[in-house]
């Protein structure tokens, strides 16, 4: 299939697929791949029943079965591979900049002489299931051109990225099947393995900072490398959009932070401006780990509460208060009927303070409130320099902030008779005994913000709450949901006996 892709006014691809896709999803992810997208993204094509207007595609019938001319739209942030082919297969380049793996995993084209080999070896197979004998130069184009795909991805892909390659390329090549393994694809998942490894030092040679960040310095003994991305983030360590040189950030770094103390800031300028820097803010942020004083002196648009969601959404292409609320609201019945269970078991009596604020008040607000605020009793975790209550006329704030590393300050009138204030009247999250964020509406939203400044600043989840963050990662928030602890899948799995 012979596609014409417009990616912008200035960037139009050619674009040949060897396969049909079977779904819009199965080309979104053939284009994914061959042209490097990162983000999300919808397609549209010219339908020649109206002039040959554009339409968005939601059916694959609708795409004439030979040639058709497509539109890329983005709808949230992308950095497109710096290619200027005009014809694409594979082989255009991109940043290593980690992108969405694909489901399925598109195998691509190998060199012109192993598809030769390749064609004809499957063609013996198809007859009496003979396997290929592979020579060495056969093999090492095969694992060459894989870790080239996969690096465009990611430059740390996880046992199941591996596997769904390997599934992949014997699916497609079943010439290629293992004689006497089982699955038939075995010993191509350790292969792909040592060759990401080779790969990554040529990475490394060649200055690619998601992989140069991870280098131990010479002499410090006590320097944690970064070692990868944690916490799902997609865009961990960005290179920066084509033209946006150092010196150009540093000048749009100072334009935003004199925009910021404007009475009337220019919010459109600031959103552009945050997404020309984020590349530099990334790797000043992860690379240098500054103190919280220091981001917030450089970076003070990224403390308020619309560009910390727009930076959420460029780490991690997720809707931060969206993904946060609709999935808590999903657990709140469950995560409340466990609760009580709990009580009703003698195993979580301080549980029974948190229940009972719903019994005095019994709204939206306070079950979701009720159900974060019950995580660490229900872990048995210790909250106490995560979660803090504070009353407006009560200790000052240099006490009440000592020793929150990473936390949620709940602000209330007056004394507090119940395990959480019915009434707050404002919500700030705290790094470094600093407020960074204030003014927040209620406790949901700021544990959203909490998580935001989490990914944005590259922080570490509080060890005495490791449990409790994993279950709104995992849980909450559906990233990385496949990679839960023990605890974590138990639980789960228990709350989702609940909705039965």
């Amino acid at each position: 299939m012979l596609l014409r892709v417009i990616l912008s006014t200035e960037d139009i691809r050619r674009v040949t697929l060897e396969d049909v896709p079977s779904s819009v999803d199965d080309l979104c992810a053939k284009l994914r791949n061959t042209l490097g997208l990162r983000g999300n993204f919808i397609l549209q094509f010219e339908d020649s029943d109206f002039g040959n207007q554009l339409c968005n595609l939601t059916d694959i019938k609708e795409l004439p079965a030979e040639r058709a001319t497509l539109k890329v739209l983005f709808t949230s942030f992308e950095v497109v591979s710096d290619s200027t082919l005009d014809t694409v297969s594979f082989d255009s380049p991109s940043s290593s900049q980690s992108t969405e793996w694909p489901d399925p995993f598109v195998v691509p084209a190998f060199s012109h002489d192993v598809e030769y080999q390749l064609r004809a070896a499957n063609d013996a197979y198809a007859q009496d299931e003979t396997v290929m004998v592979i020579s060495k130069g056969v093999k090492s184009e095969i694992l060459d051109r894989l870790a080239d795909i996969i690096s465009k991805i990611t430059a740390y892909p996880n046992k199941d990225h591996y596997e769904s390659v390997a599934k992949a390329l014997v699916a497609k090549h079943p010439c290629l099947k293992e004689p006497g393994s089982g699955r038939g694809w075995y010993c191509w998942v350790f292969s792909l393995r040592f060759k990401m490894g080779n790969y990554r030092q040529r990475m490394m040679a060649a200055g690619c900072p998601e992989v140069l960040v991870n280098k131990r310095k010479r002499g410090e003994e006590n320097h944690k490398p970064v070692k990868k991305s944690k916490k799902g983030e997609i865009h961990y360590l960005p290179e920066p959009p084509e033209g946006q040189t150092t010196g150009k950030s540093e000048k749009d770094r100072n334009t935003m932070a004199l925009e910021v103390q404007k009475k009337d800031s220019d919010l459109q300028l600031l959103g552009e401006l945050m997404i020309a820097t984020f590349s530099q803010r990334r790797k000043e942020i992860i690379g240098d780990e500054p103190l919280i004083s220091a981001v917030m002196e450089r970076w003070p648009a990224l403390f308020g509460q619309r560009q910390l969601c727009a930076e959420f959404s460029r780490i991690v292409t997720k809707d931060l208060l969206k993904s946060f609320l609709e999935g808590l609201d999903a657990m709140v019945p469950s995560l409340l009927e466990a609760y009580k269970a709990a009580v009703a078991s003698g195993r979580r009596s301080a549980m029974s303070g948190v229940l009972q604020c719903l019994q005095k008040e019994d709204t939206n607000q306070n079950r979701r409130t009720a159900a974060l605020l019950g995580l660490p009793i229900f872990f048995a975790e210790d909250s106490s320099n995560v979660i803090r209550m504070c009353d407006a006329h009560g200790e000052t704030l240099d006490v009440i902030l000592k020793g929150m590393q990473v936390g949620l300050l709940i602000g209330h009138e007056g004394p507090l008779l119940d395990s959480f204030p019915l009434e707050v009247f404002n919500v700030a999250v705290v790094v470094e005994e600093k407020i960074i964020l204030h003014d927040l509406r209620d406790v949901p939203t700021g544990f959203a913000m909490l998580m935001g400044a989490i990914y944005c600043l590259n922080l570490e989840y509080p060890r005495n709450m490791k449990y409790s963050f994993e279950f709104l990662q995992k849980v909450i928030m559906t990233i990385k949901p496949d990679q839960c602890s023990a605890r974590i899948h138990g639980l789960r799995n228990k709350l989702l006996r609940y909705h039965l």
